[in-house]
């Protein structure tokens, strides 16, 4: 029996976002603006994955994107493989980790929190990077990173 290829076009110049949680492919395209882009994005979905058992795919022609960027992507889909492209060619492939720290990135869920009533970026620090927690520095208030809302 042959095998079967989904062929999906290759990208000359860009950053290819592999193993993105299926669910989570449409909120990555939101969260990273793609919709704004002038140059070519290609989004797979439901595809079949060892690593997550459905994953999303984007590729995103002549754009690499900044650590800012990579740190909000880790929030919402911790573990994505970003693979950098040149000439046709992979030449970096890295997985997404959350950092240690998150700045201006998620809103304090504490209505009495500093950073909700005066002009101030908002500093978490994760607490718990397998359960996904993070404390909010000003108030130390924990939140559920699956639940939390991006600046």
């Amino acid at each position: 029996m042959a095998k079967k290829e989904m062929l999906v076009a290759a990208i000359e110049n860009g950053t290819v976002i592999d193993h993105i949680p299926a669910d989570k492919t449409f909120q990555v395209a939101s969260l990273l603006h793609l919709e704004s882009l002038c140059t070519p994005v290609t989004i797979g979905y439901n595809y079949p994955s060892e690593k997550v058992k459905m994953k999303g795919i984007i590729k995103v022609s002549d754009k690499f994107f900044t650590d800012n960027e990579i740190s909000q992507l880790s929030v919402v889909a911790p573990k994505v493989v970003l693979n950098i492209i040149h000439n046709y060619e992979v030449v970096e492939k890295k997985t997404v980790e959350t950092p240690d720290e998150l700045r201006g990135i998620i809103k304090c869920n504490n209505p009495v929190c500093i950073t909700n009533n005066e002009p101030m970026s908002t500093v978490f620090h994760i607490v718990d990077k397998e359960k996904g927690i993070c404390k909010c520095h000003y108030c130390d208030k924990e939140q559920d990173m699956n639940s939390v809302e991006l600046c």
